[in-house]
């Protein structure tokens, strides 16, 4: 009988990464970017636990998220308790309770890991950052509109391009199916055909709606011809809230940002199953994942609110590479009053310990792109 082989001290579980200095530190200055762009529009930031209590954590908007949880017993209180797969439900908790005072509309940001039990089309889904923004209290058109405006503003300020924002209305579809006498059967079905994009099967499971449906589908594009072809059907009184809500929204982002491009799918009804009205998903072109979705909801309280939530990974996938700082080796007796000059004006600053020989190569050894020389730096070639 062998011994079993000592475990690999490399191994992590599926779907978790060690983030190493580069990815690390572009990471953390991307996820400020983003978090100083919230401030600038009076967005305060918020920091929830990693974890929380099973009944609170999952309950209200959170029990959407439920089974994407992770899920551990707290040794001292016995009570199940579970890691966050989505911060979003902890906003609304935290604006249904200790901000439940706090003047309304209320404006909250947040930036943190969340971890969920199964990941999508990345392995490193399972381990996910989050940074985002709820708007709390209004439901209007403008709110929404602000939302999304304030994504693409962050979106540029990393320098993402390409970025397309894709407006759906998850209600409308089930809306406009409910109209009809569908068993419950010839419903489930539809709306996998629908789910599916499959023109051919919606044509033939809709009966009467065919027409309407299968327009729908042919529809989703560009936003004003979307909304083109929303307007132009006869649909009825509650379904036509509800386009002219997503037509409305439409409107105030363009009144906002003028040059943003905007898709419109008008049957999609995938996404958050805590997502009530207009959402929103945020794409870039050459890129296979979404860098963020967003949407209104309903808080904790039965408070109107909306929001987005962007993932930094993906984001700093599709930004250009962001230079790191100039290392500056400073050799044993450097100044540090020069030291302090050159952290002052943005430099890395990596200090000497030992005396070496040969101080530019002991610079370059450790990475270093200068080397201090006299009162000054000099590059290393």
């Amino acid at each position: 009988m062998t011994d079993d082989p000592p475990p690999n001290p490399a191994l992590l579980p599926a779907g978790f990464v060690d983030l190493l200095p580069s990815d690390a530190e572009a990471e953390a200055a991307g996820m400020e970017s983003l978090m100083r762009v919230f401030a600038s529009h009076g967005y305060s930031r918020v920091k929830p636990p990693l974890l929380e209590f099973e009944d609170t954590l999952l309950s209200g908007s959170g029990a959407a998220v439920a089974d994407q949880a992770f899920r551990l017993m707290d040794p001292d209180t016995r009570r199940m308790m579970a890691l966050r797969p989505d911060i979003t439900p902890q906003i609304a908790r935290i604006a249904a309770t200790r901000l439940a005072d706090a003047p309304r509309p209320l404006r909250l940001s947040y930036t943190g890991l969340c971890v969920q039990a199964s990941g999508g089309a990345r392995e490193s889904d399972r381990q996910i950052s989050q940074a985002g923004i709820e708007l709390i209290g209004p439901d209007t058109p403008e709110a929404d509109a602000e939302v999304v405006a304030l994504g693409a503003e962050a979106l540029a300020a990393l320098g993402v391009p390409g970025v397309s924002f894709d407006l759906t209305m998850p209600p409308l579809a089930p809306a406009l199916i409910a109209e009809v006498g569908f068993t419950p059967a010839e419903r489930q079905a539809l709306m996998r055909a629908l789910d599916r994009k499959d023109a051919a099967a919606v044509a033939k499971l809709a009966g009467g709606l065919a027409p309407v449906l299968t327009e729908l589908l042919h529809a989703a594009g560009p936003a004003e011809r979307a909304l083109s072809v929303l307007g132009g059907l006869v649909l009825p009184a509650p379904v036509r809230v509800l386009s002219e809500r997503l037509a409305a929204t439409f409107a105030a982002i363009k009144a906002r940002v003028p040059d943003i491009r905007v898709t419109i799918d008008p049957v999609e009804f995938r996404g958050l199953h805590y997502h009530t009205g207009v959402c929103v998903t945020v794409y870039a072109r050459g890129q296979h994942e979404e860098l963020g979705r967003g949407g209104r909801y309903v808080s904790n309280n039965d408070e109107p609110a909306c929001g987005l939530t962007l993932r930094p990974e993906a984001l700093l996938r599709a930004a250009p590479a962001r230079a790191g700082r100039v290392r500056v080796f400073l050799p044993v007796g450097s100044d540090p009053a020069l030291g302090r000059r050159l952290r002052a004006e943005g430099y890395a600053t990596v200090d000497g310990l030992v005396p070496v020989a040969d101080s530019r190569a002991e610079a370059k050894r450790l990475e270093c792109d200068m080397i201090v020389a006299g009162d000054g730096v000099v590059a290393l070639t």
